[in-house]
């Protein structure tokens, strides 16, 4: 039987993902808002300096939140 991990990350990212997408369809928010939203987030990983241990998590996330704002999954392009 494997071992399910990361639950939690993985549905704060769902949830968030979502919240994106409601935020851009009801107006509340534009696409170039959210889009700087996540660029913020990487770069705050991307530059993190690695001191509490966890370089290669925040290379990770970074890596991740920038493949998302690649793939589009955060706004619907219309």
């Amino acid at each position: 039987m494997s071992e399910i991990h990361d639950v939690p990350g993985t549905a704060a990212l769902a949830i968030c993902e979502s919240l994106l997408l409601a935020l851009n369809d009801r107006n509340i928010l534009p696409e170039h808002e959210i889009l700087g939203i996540l660029r913020d987030a990487a770069a705050a990983h991307s530059n993190d300096t690695g001191a509490d241990g966890q370089a290669e998590l925040h290379e990770a996330v970074a890596a991740l939140i920038n493949g998302i704002i690649l793939g589009g999954n955060s706004v619907r392009r219309r």
